[in-house]
């Protein structure tokens, strides 16, 4: 089992930052994809951002390009996203993911986070 524990949300003025951590314990494998997806009122969750947990490779929805950086410190089994620049559009619940495929459909992620409320005030 896995389990994800997400911190870091929070109020903010637009153009500000956040920076969410996602602490991951159990049996994290060096294979799994790691994900921050994001749930706004009335919408449905969708795709932030994805890297994968052994080489790093990252992908970003459209309107978070340039302003939002996925990491992990694989040494602490931790999960960031930084954000910057954040805009009102961004409010949402956000939630870290781990699932075994590279891929950015939130159905193919098994296990999830409690998520950590953002609001940015205009």
């Amino acid at each position: 089992q896995v389990q994800l524990v997400e911190s870091g949300g929070g109020l903010v003025q637009a153009g500000g930052s956040l920076r969410l951590s996602c602490a991951a314990s159990g049996r994290i494998f060096t294979g799994y994809t790691m994900g921050w997806f994001r749930q706004a009122p009335g919408k449905e969750r969708e795709f932030v951002a994805i890297i994968s947990w052994n080489d790093n490779i990252t992908k970003y929805v459209d309107s978070v390009k340039g302003r939002f950086t996925i990491s992990t410190d694989n040494a602490k089994n931790t999960l960031f996203l930084q954000m910057n620049n954040l805009k009102p559009d961004d409010t949402a619940v956000y939630y870290c993911a781990a699932g075994r495929r590279y891929r950015t459909d939130k159905d193919l992620y098994d296990y999830w986070g409690q998520g950590t409320q953002v609001t940015v005030s205009s």
